[in-house]
């Protein structure tokens, strides 16, 4: 990409589509995010129903891990950037949420994170309610959330990104570049929650289905 075009603050290219070869607009638009530096929003739509967008960090592209504590109202209002090739984990909860293939950018706050891990609980519970310890599982988990929400429990939201373009931008965020290792295991695939062998997957498409399901 010629850098004079990273210099203007929007501006589109256009390419052929990877589903239907038409032509496609992408778009640029640059946008400077306080405490943390230059980002690129790139975004693309077909009529074929492809689309794409993604949050490119310009100051830096080290694989990173973002570390940060909930404790408090304040905390939920850290802002998030989660490109395509962010990962996000809550440790304490078990949850772990995975890129996908079709999966969008996007940026938000703590509380915005929170707030999607929950619909995609409350979509994967409808799936497993014949499954006594699975929804059991899933209510315990959207509890533990509303506590988190409501400023009753604390948690640990960690972001880790291969290609630098995920970050928390909070004072209290601890940063550490990743090792190559490290980077290396990061997986993109599904939402995938690990609830102590009770598992429960959310596909791409948001097709959600028990683990080991038909």
């Amino acid at each position: 990409m010629n850098q004079d075009h990273f210099k203007r603050e929007n501006f589109e290219t256009r390419i052929s589509c990877p589903l239907c070869q038409s032509d496609l607009v992408m778009k640029w638009q640059r946008d400077n995010i306080p405490y943390f530096g230059e980002v690129m929003y790139i975004t693309a739509r077909c009529q074929c129903s492809f689309r794409f967008a993604d949050t490119m960090i310009l100051s830096s592209k080290e694989p990173m891990r973002y570390k940060l504590s909930v404790e408090s109202p304040e905390d939920l209002e850290a802002r998030v950037i989660r490109s395509t090739s962010g990962t996000i984990r809550i440790p304490e909860m078990g949850i772990i949420v995975e890129p996908g293939t079709v999966s969008d950018s996007y940026i938000t706050n703590i509380e915005g994170v929170l707030q999607r891990v929950q619909k995609v609980l409350m979509t994967a519970s409808k799936w497993v309610q014949e499954d006594e310890e699975k929804f059991a599982r899933s209510q315990e988990l959207l509890c533990m959330l509303d506590e988190v929400i409501e400023g009753k429990r604390t948690i640990t939201v960690i972001v880790e990104d291969p290609l630098g373009n995920s970050a928390i931008i909070s004072k209290k965020a601890v940063a550490t570049k990743l090792s190559k290792e490290e980077a290396e295991k990061l997986n993109t695939g599904m939402i995938v929650f690990d609830v102590d062998k009770s598992e429960l997957e959310h596909d791409v498409s948001d097709n959600v289905k028990p683990l080991g399901g038909d």
